[in-house]
């Protein structure tokens, strides 16, 4: 059964997000406040984590950010914010995902599948060699990225997103297309995509905004240069 911890300083939000998982087939821990949440994770890490920006205290952002620096755990916010740059801000902290509330708990249960099925198709993956791209070296079967042979450290959805367009290589890929192939979403939010692209960017580029390495192709989407 998977585990899976609520950071949700609502009570009433808070319960009826627990019951409707935990009938959907999940084991669900809560916590209503970011320490105590950081804490539970420490102790007893659950399979992914949802997380409440407004939380009282630290908030969703700088907790995003502690649970992200200690391991690669799925996170998916869930909070009323809709505003574009708390969106860009969840992501750009480290979040995988991001749904507006009210959300559907079948909505969300789908989208904790979909993180499910991602994390047993990179188990089952088969081996693929290294593949190279001038001084960027990517090992799928290894889970490792270096550039110029400095080893990069990448969230797990930042290397399947990489990985993806390195095994199309020169091949143009739309936002739609990386969002069903990395995320398993039939649609979805683009602004992951480019969230998500921008972060790689950041890791192995010399000169993000001029990068050689992840190219975006005006109005197409974007492609690794053979």
């Amino acid at each position: 059964m998977e585990q899976v911890l609520l950071i949700e300083d609502d009570d009433r939000i808070r319960l009826s997000l627990t019951l409707g998982l935990e009938d959907e087939g999940y084991a669900v821990r809560g916590a209503a406040t970011a320490e105590e949440g950081l804490v539970a994770q420490r102790r007893e890490p659950a399979d992914t984590v949802l997380v409440d920006l407004m939380l009282p205290g630290v908030d969703g952002f700088e907790c995003i950010r502690q649970l992200r620096s200690r391991d690669d755990v799925p996170i998916v916010v869930v909070s009323a914010r809709d505003d574009t740059h708390d969106i860009v801000a969840a992501l750009e902290a480290g979040a995988d995902d991001y749904l507006v509330k009210p959300v559907a708990v079948k909505e969300l249960s789908a989208r904790l599948r979909a993180l499910r099925r991602r994390a047993r198709a990179a188990s089952a993956a088969s081996v693929v060699p290294a593949l190279v791209f001038g001084d960027l070296e990517i090992r799928p079967e290894a889970g490792e990225v270096s550039v110029a042979g400095r080893p990069v450290a990448l969230t797990r959805t930042e290397f399947r997103l990489l990985c993806e367009l390195a095994q199309h290589p020169g091949r143009v890929l739309s936002r739609a297309q990386l969002l069903e192939r990395v995320w398993d979403y039939a649609y979805g939010d683009e602004r992951l995509v480019d969230v998500h692209i921008g972060r790689i960017r950041q890791k192995i580029e010399a000169d993000p905004a001029a990068p050689r390495h992840l190219v975006t192709v005006r109005g197409m989407g974007y492609k690794l240069p053979r």
